[in-house]
């Protein structure tokens, strides 16, 4: 019965502190859904990451860490990005049409100088408006992935495997140095601070499609760093 009652205790102060952390799950569920697509749900992200908090909480020694939310809030994103890679949005997106959009986006660009809607974009390719935006989903999904998830999508992985985490940090920065301060300061605050195109656009006075594009030349010229 003491047992009991002293199990029902600890369950309860472990609950107890999951609850705390309940506003700032939801915070960060709300931040990662402001730089997605329409499609992902904000209460999807928040569930996941509610529930990895409670799995968190009720095994947290705080003889080992002095700070609950220092510990967990690694592994509670970790689970959003988890929950976003389960989606398997390539097997949904040709990676084909993916990059075909990419190139045809840039090519309307330079001739334009603004970017194709969806529409535009279908009739340029000869592809369906509904394979297009579901190409393009799948793109801005990926775009909020760490750098090492965006480097392995495709043919690529395999060029990544062969490079060790140190050269390829090496090789990103060397990618970076090549673009002005005002480009190096785009992918600083989109991957590092987090922040969405849209307030980078408003920080920087730079239109939203200039900084998507830095970004995707960012992303390739580092492939092509690494052979792939």
């Amino acid at each position: 019965m003491i047992c009991n009652a002293y199990e029902e205790d600890i369950k309860h102060k472990e609950d107890q502190l999951a609850i705390q952390y309940l506003p700032a799950v939801k915070a960060m569920a709300y931040r990662l859904k402001e730089r997605l697509p329409s499609s992902i749900d904000f209460m999807d992200l928040s569930a996941i990451g509610t529930e990895e908090l409670i799995k968190l909480a009720r095994r947290y020694d705080e003889s080992l860490n002095d700070s609950f939310w220092g510990y967990a809030k690694k592994r509670v994103y970790g689970a959003m990005l988890d929950y976003l890679r389960s989606l398997d949005i390539l097997s949904r997106a040709s990676r084909k049409l993916v990059k075909a959009i990419d190139y045809a986006i840039e090519e309307y660009r330079l001739l334009h100088d603004e970017e194709p809607n969806d529409e535009e974009l279908a009739k340029i390719l000869d592809e369906s408006v509904e394979k297009v935006r579901e190409a393009r989903i799948a793109s801005s999904i990926y775009t909020v992935m760490p750098l090492q998830d965006q480097l392995q999508v495709g043919d690529e992985g395999a060029a990544l495997a062969q490079i060790e985490k140190e050269e390829l940090i090496d090789v990103i920065k060397n990618v970076l140095s090549n673009y002005n301060e005002r480009e190096q300061l785009i992918i600083q605050l989109y991957y590092f601070e987090e922040l969405t195109l849209k307030e980078i656009s408003e920080v920087l006075s730079i239109t939203e499609s200039r900084i998507s594009q830095i970004h995707k030349s960012v992303i390739q010229k580092i492939k092509e760093s690494i052979g792939a």
